[in-house]
């Protein structure tokens, strides 16, 4: 009895994966030409050319047409190389010198702590520290009273000294993201504090009731933390005219919000919240009020349709796939970094909204699917 010998037709099973691959790369195809037509698209391509220009310094009316972005200007890449523009940018070398003078700047992760040699330049005025493995801060930084800036976002950074209310000449305190988990009260004490940015820690849930005391203070950002309210502390700045809480838990507002009489911008995408309390009415310099619409059920009506000139944006926000890993400090890193590029879209997105005169008071939910 011989052997029976098993053939496959090797053409059918080709033929078959060839229509399968055909068809999907017309899906792809099709995909492709939609987007390329959808509006959100257009929203990217102009996004990404506003902060091209803006990173190469070019002004706004060289890539604005009647208020309207025009992505096929041709010039942009020509433009600010100009000798004449570089001339007038640039400063005598024996006036650069005598500023450079008084700022400190250190980058790098061969940095896992400040160098000695710092503790003796306490006539600086800016400190610019940044994308280092540093994770403490001196307390000889209170020998530092003439400091006026101290930028160290994207560091490693997981205290504050309390001496730093000792810098009472203090101006701007940029500690982004970076590792913090609480902020001192002492930090209430640097009176004359005008910006705050504790954005994207992931892990600050309070801000101390001591840092009422910073009336001069004009801009806070602690998004991309873990608020479940806005602080007690905020609503009495007085000053306070740009507060960004977006990428937290809120799950309401205060109803007396409203005390924030100087407010004029106000983010909040990216939360939890359900409805919007009616005093946001009576803000009367409130000119950018930026919500997430997705759990909205109750927005006054009367925030829509405000005659104050509030630009009302209702963004809807794009699920975020779910990362499997077992280590937890990779996810959190992979989350400062997607909050690091949604923040920079969005500040450019808010800075051209607020310049155009023609844009309606309400914007309409946007699906802002740009795989940040």
């Amino acid at each position: 009895m011989g052997h029976q010998v098993i053939i496959f037709d090797f053409s059918v099973i080709r033929g078959l994966w060839e229509t399968r691959v055909k068809k999907n790369k017309e899906r792809q195809k099709k995909e492709k030409e939609r987007l390329e037509k959808s509006a959100l698209e257009k929203i990217k391509q102009e996004w990404n050319l506003i902060l091209e220009c803006r990173k190469k310094g070019i002004p706004q009316s060289k890539y604005l047409k009647n208020g309207f972005v025009d992505i096929n200007e041709k010039n942009l890449d020509t433009y600010g190389k100009t000798p004449q523009l570089k001339k007038s940018r640039t400063l005598p070398d024996g006036v650069n010198k005598e500023k450079n003078k008084y700022i400190f700047q250190l980058s790098g992760e061969q940095w896992m702590e400040l160098p000695d040699s710092l503790r003796e330049q306490t006539y600086l005025k800016e400190w610019h520290v940044y994308n280092t493995l540093i994770q403490t801060i001196p307390a000889y930084i209170a020998l530092f009273q003439d400091l006026r800036v101290l930028e160290l976002s994207k560091n490693q950074i997981n205290h504050l000294p309390a001496e730093i209310g000792r810098l009472k000449n203090l101006k701007v305190l940029n500690l982004s993201f970076n590792n913090l988990k609480s902020v001192p009260p002492e930090l209430g004490d640097c009176e004359n504090l005008e910006k705050l940015d504790l954005s994207g820690n992931m892990e600050i849930t309070e801000l101390p009731f001591e840092l009422s005391n910073l009336k001069q203070l004009t801009f806070v950002d602690v998004s991309a933390n873990k608020f479940h309210s806005i602080p007690i502390c905020v609503l009495r700045m007085s000053n306070l005219q740009w507060l960004d809480i977006s990428s937290n838990s809120l799950k309401d507002l205060p109803e007396d919000i409203d005390r924030l009489d100087e407010l004029q911008t106000l983010l909040l995408q990216k939360n939890k919240l359900t409805y919007l309390p009616r005093a946001l009415v009576n803000m009367p310099k409130l000119s950018l009020l930026v919500v997430s619409g997705d759990d909205l059920v109750e927005i006054p009506t009367a925030i829509c349709e405000s005659t104050t000139g509030l630009k009302f944006v209702s963004l809807k926000d794009s699920p975020v796939e779910t990362i499997v890993c077992e280590d937890t400090e990779e996810i959190i890193e992979n989350e400062r970094e997607r909050e690091q590029v949604e923040k920079e879209f969005m500040k450019a997105y808010l800075e051209d909204l607020m310049e155009r005169e023609s844009t309606p008071s309400y914007t309409t939910k946007v699906m802002l699917s740009l795989q940040l």
